[in-house]
């Protein structure tokens, strides 16, 4: 009997088993049937995003009429991701004035985009696509002390300096100046806003928002373009395209120029100074930014303090921003100051950025506070402040991957689509950054070397014929307002896009 009863509960445990075996294995399908079914899902939706958007394209009436949260498509509309999560569980030691005052949070992440105007799909060429969310390896190369190749050029322009590669990060200076374009969705509010003061607010937002990505960025320098090189960015999804050139070798200028459809253009040429101070070293901006908005007719310029590289000798490397920050509004008189304040070392004051709204008199009207590594507030009435921009938190493992952030992954990528339509001008084709960027640090030493060699040989013999440099994309302009001592500044002349379209591109020099 008991040997019964045995079996008997065998039997049932062997029937149990049988049963969940089964449980399992259709368990799996399911989940196998699932992710297939969403897969074939999200397929059907990027198609027929795709053809909403060719429909936009075809239909200047259609477009011009839709109100904006009908004009563009997003998978952040059914939930396909989670960008509007925040996963920054970073805290400060000490509370800051914004959260004391318990403010009115508007993020930037939930602005209205202006409603897509009629025909304007024309400025953006490229379809939506899906971007690399990852760099294809991990930061590379030996740390090399900064300090001592500093000591051995003290009183040289360190722009002029042959650097390890090591001490690069795989993007060039003219990739950093698009990376102020990281927020562009705040020029998109400014510029659809009918108050001169309320576009000034979101003016300056965007001013200090280009800094954010700096926090993780100390370790390292970009790659100094060669001159002739050009980088362009289209962001279909953003709304705006950007070109860029290195128009000088000595002394080093970048010229840029980006317009988007929400009826902005953005334009600056970059003549960054170094001077090194023993214990750290400044980046001092030379350069104006230009803004135009095209409804109201407003041209602003922004004027940027100094960058600082702090303990080049001993303990973390930080960059700290400090000294005024200057927005104006040529159109209308009205400025704004913003103040970034000396980050404290025992705690206290970290990355903290105060001012106001002035104008045209020279009048308070409204007055903004924040941190350029985390958000910006407007203090909409005593004890209240209201949020304008806040900084994206970085993706997993970001300080694996040099600290960049989603946005600055995307800008090496070449799909094949792409390929074909970009000058071999471009960075995405110089071969050093390229294998710097897939880890490859001794191929890319030597490509430095040999591209930096080609440059000095190429305008040897320039000069030897009486040869002089021509820039492609860039002129020389007049301009009241450019910090330049002959008044002058680079501005775009047109012909890029134009060129992309065709394919022409009538390249004399291979720079690679």
């Amino acid at each position: 009997t008991s040997d019964g009863s045995v079996a008997s509960f065998q039997s049932s445990l062997d029937g149990i088993q049988a049963r969940l075996q089964v449980s399992f294995a259709k368990l799996a399908a399911d989940k196998e049937a699932a992710f297939l079914l969403m897969r074939s899902e999200i397929e059907k939706w990027e198609k027929n995003e795709k053809q909403f958007h060719r429909l936009l394209s075809e239909n200047e009436t259609l477009s011009s009429t839709l109100p904006a949260d009908k004009s563009t498509l997003s998978r952040q509309a059914v939930g396909f991701d989670d960008h509007g999560v925040d996963h920054d569980d970073n805290s400060s030691d000490d509370e800051s004035a914004e959260q004391q005052a318990q403010p009115e949070e508007t993020p930037a992440e939930t602005i209205a985009a202006p409603a897509r105007p009629a025909g304007s799909t024309a400025l953006i060429p490229d379809e939506p696509a899906t971007r690399r969310a990852v760099l294809p390896a991990p930061v590379s190369g030996e740390d090399i002390s900064l300090l001592s190749i500093l000591r051995k050029n003290v009183g040289k322009d360190l722009s002029t300096i042959a650097m390890p590669v090591s001490l690069n990060e795989p993007i060039n200076v003219l990739q950093r100046l698009c990376e102020e374009l990281e927020y562009s969705e705040l020029l998109d509010k400014a510029a659809s806003l009918p108050d001169s003061l309320d576009r000034m607010v979101w003016v300056a937002a965007f001013a200090v928002s280009g800094y954010a990505n700096s926090q993780w960025r100390a370790a390292r320098k970009p790659f100094n373009p060669l001159l002739g090189e050009t980088f362009e960015f289209v962001s279909p999804e953003k709304g705006f395209k950007y070109i860029s050139e290195k128009v000088s070798h000595y002394p080093p200028v970048m010229a840029c120029h980006a317009e988007s459809i929400h009826h902005w253009t953005f334009s600056m040429d970059s003549r960054a100074k170094t001077k090194f101070w023993g214990k750290s070293m400044e980046l001092i901006p030379n350069g104006t930014i230009h803004i135009n908005f095209e409804k109201s007719g407003d041209h602003y310029t922004i004027i940027k303090p100094s960058t600082w590289m702090r303990n080049l000798i001993a303990g973390t490397k930080y960059l700290d921003h400090t000294g005024e920050l200057k927005v104006i509004n040529h159109t209308t008189r009205e400025t704004c100051v913003l103040t970034f304040k000396e980050s404290s070392m025992f705690g206290g004051t970290k990355h903290e950025v105060v001012g106001h709204v002035l104008n045209a008199n020279g009048a308070k009207q409204k007055t903004l506070q924040g941190r350029w590594s985390e958000s910006m507030m407007e203090e909409v009435a005593p004890n209240k402040l209201e949020r304008l921009w806040k900084c994206n938190s970085p993706p997993p493992n970001h300080m694996k991957y040099y600290g960049f952030t989603e946005f600055t992954t995307h800008m090496n990528e070449i799909t094949p689509a792409l390929e074909s339509k970009l000058p071999k001008t471009d960075t995405r084709f110089r071969p050093d950054q390229s294998l710097f960027e897939r880890g490859q640090v001794e191929e890319a030493d030597l490509e430095k070397l040999r591209v930096e060699q080609k440059q000095r040989e190429l305008r040897k013999t320039m000069e030897a014929q009486d040869q002089a440099w021509e820039v492609r994309w860039f002129e020389k302009k007049d301009d009241p307002h450019t910090e330049d001592p002959e008044g002058q500044t680079w501005r775009y002349k047109g012909g890029y896009w134009e060129s992309r379209e065709t394919g022409e591109w009538s390249e004399k020099v291979f720079l690679w």
